[in-house]
């Protein structure tokens, strides 16, 4: 009989070729209506209908039985998908990791003091970084490698030539692209897992406090006191935790501001900006190109301390690195009660 052993060679052909499972369905299908339809158009004994063997009944009796086994294991698919366990990754928790997360943090992971409950301190963790140039570079780099899962970036500035000698979150192709967006682009590039908000302006008294409280930890790494007092300001009024970051030439500082914590602020520290000429800018003194990057990943460091829990905290503590004679100092400071920012009669 032609017309069986034409559906048995579609099976045994599909088998071969490993065509999935509805396309075989399909074309013995196609083959059954095919024959079906001959025996209902042409009349008995027709040399086609005699070619393809069998009657009209046979063949509606195949296709009916044909119906009951595909509908016995369409339903026998649905009941076994009820009692499925539903697949991960429709309910994977949100503080879960994908593997390649997993593998990509291997070496936070397996360090005590950070751990899986640390890593996923650091994807939930919300933490700005005011300032994208020689310091917010490797703090943005830092942040984003450790998985840092929301990161805004603020500053109102373009890259410039002059700027390549050190901020290495940009590269030459990005001279003339506002900063922010320029890093954004390369801490996506190194982590495809976060999320990096650019703020493409400066911060102003009017919206610091506002856009600061979003977040969980403020890092600040400009270059001029206005900026440093009027973030230092916003996380005391919002009570967020700053650490705050200085070069200059070779030297560099910081320390976790945090008068909501017994912590003193910026200004405890450093009551009122140096008179003009004592504490220059880069631009008008010069730093070491390596020195940001020294001192940024301390903060950078400090930051995932701080969010993981672990070790101990740069709170009351005020870094001092030396870059030129490789010396690493610290200076206890404490809340002064007069304070004008966080003083006891604010």
């Amino acid at each position: 009989m032609i017309g069986l052993w034409l559906l048995v060679g579609v099976v045994a052909l599909g088998l071969v070729l490993r065509a999935p499972g509805r396309l075989i369905v399909l074309m013995l299908g196609i083959l059954w209506g095919a024959f079906t339809l001959a025996h209902l158009a042409l009349p008995g004994g027709h040399p086609l209908c005699m070619a393809v063997g069998g009657s009209l009944a046979a063949w509606l009796g195949l296709g009916g039985v044909a119906a009951v086994v595909l509908a016995y294991a369409w339903g026998l698919r649905r009941l076994k998908a009820r009692a499925r366990p539903i697949a991960p990754e429709t309910t994977t928790p949100k503080s879960s990791f994908a593997e390649a997360e997993l593998d990509r943090y291997a070496r936070h992971i397996m360090l005590r003091e950070i751990g899986g409950p640390g890593q996923k301190k650091l994807r939930n963790a919300k933490v700005l970084v005011v300032g994208a140039g020689g310091l917010g570079s490797p703090v943005l780099l830092y942040l984003a490698a450790a998985g840092v899962g929301t990161i805004g970036v603020v500053d109102d500035d373009e890259v410039s030539n002059s700027n390549l000698q050190r901020q290495v979150i940009h590269r030459d192709a990005d001279i003339g692209k506002p900063k922010v967006f320029s890093a954004q682009a390369a801490m996506q590039a190194l982590n495809p897992f976060i999320e990096v908000r650019p703020y493409n302006r400066r911060l102003s008294e009017g919206d610091a406090a506002e856009l600061i409280a979003e977040y969980d930890l403020v890092l600040d790494g400009t270059d001029n006191f206005d900026t440093r007092y009027l973030v230092n300001a916003a996380c005391v009024a919002v009570g967020k935790p700053l650490i705050s970051g200085a070069i200059a030439q070779w030297e560099g500082q910081l320390s976790l501001y945090d008068p909501a914590r017994d912590a003193p602020c910026y200004a405890c520290v450093f009551p009122q900006a140096p008179a003009p000429g004592l504490a220059p800018s880069c631009a008008e003194a010069g730093v070491v190109g390596a020195l940001p990057g020294v001192v940024g990943a301390m903060m950078a460091a400090e930051a995932i301390k701080e969010i993981a829990g672990a070790g101990a905290s740069a709170r009351g503590r005020l870094m001092i690195y030396d870059a030129l004679w490789g010396e690493n100092r610290q200076i206890g400071v404490k809340r002064r009660s007069d304070c004008a920012v966080c003083g006891a009669r604010h």
